[in-house]
């Protein structure tokens, strides 16, 4: 009887590694576009021009999240970071009435972050990933590939300080 349950320990075991070698690993570095700001821009310039163009855009920022202003009121030092949280309402409803699967997603934010030698980036999802795999009528993949060419444009004021 001990055998059996060893047996049956020892099949399990070996299975476990086989469903986990079968996930497919993610390198996060893929995942994602980001964009140094430029020699002279400062936070605050990159913050106003992203804000700029997306209001040239008809984007709206939805929500402004200041992480590390949060992290100093809690008593801890910070680099910055914060979060900019950008949406086009009538396509983010058309992708969630396509599948509710997208509400994950929403809505798109760019990443505000100072790196440890002080640099700062603008770091978003890269949404290709999103667009190419999930299954979208054309009126509505158009839709997404404009939500991301705006994001790009948004992410490029910004780290070059534009107006």
């Amino acid at each position: 009887m001990k055998k059996s349950y060893l047996l049956i320990s020892i099949c399990l075991f070996a299975l476990s590694f086989t469903v986990f070698a079968a996930s497919p690993v993610v390198n996060i570095e893929d995942t994602v576009i980001k964009m140094t700001l430029a020699d002279g821009v400062s936070y605050d310039d990159a913050v106003v021009s992203m804000k700029l163009r997306a209001n040239m855009h008809n984007m709206k920022l939805v929500a402004e999240l200041p992480l590390s202003k949060q992290i100093e009121a809690m008593g801890k030092k910070a680099r910055r970071m914060e979060i900019y949280q950008f949406c086009d309402p009538l396509t983010a409803q058309r992708m969630v009435e396509a599948n509710i699967h997208f509400a994950a997603y929403l809505p798109c934010r760019i990443a505000l972050v100072e790196d440890e030698k002080g640099q700062g980036w603008l770091v978003m999802m890269n949404l290709d990933m999103m667009i190419n795999g999930a299954t979208l009528n054309k009126d509505l993949k158009e839709q997404a590939i404009k939500v991301r060419d705006t994001l790009m444009d948004i992410m490029e004021a910004g780290a070059n300080g534009d107006l």
